[in-house]
């Protein structure tokens, strides 16, 4: 079954909010860490970190780095992390509701 691209979006953006929450990353690391759990567009990340940068999300910042020049690292705001908790909350009554409705189908089996 294909998951809708739209779909897929909204869990990216959690995905990249928890991971960000959980230590500063740039974006590469942070595409590694993504698809290991889902499956991510090579082109869809950068857009993603540059709208969550100009939404007051995330802010960036340089770090020098031993393998070439300085990595862009991803900070989540304060503001990031109101709004990651809200996203966390609808996506567990998402998943719960889902749960529930596929439970209940399955009685009447």
């Amino acid at each position: 079954m294909e998951v809708s691209i739209q779909f897929k979006k909204g869990v990216l953006e959690l995905c990249v909010l928890v991971l960000i929450h959980r230590k500063d990353q740039y974006g590469y690391e942070l595409a590694q860490s993504v698809s290991k759990h889902i499956e991510v567009a090579e082109g869809a990340l950068y857009p993603l970190l540059r709208r969550l940068v100009n939404e007051g999300y995330c802010t960036t910042y340089l770090q020098e780095s031993s393998e070439g020049p300085p990595r862009k690292y991803y900070k989540l705001t304060e503001t990031g992390e109101v709004y990651m908790n809200a996203m966390i909350k609808e996506w567990k009554d998402f998943v719960s509701n889902v749960t529930n409705l596929i439970e209940e189908g399955q009685e009447y089996e």
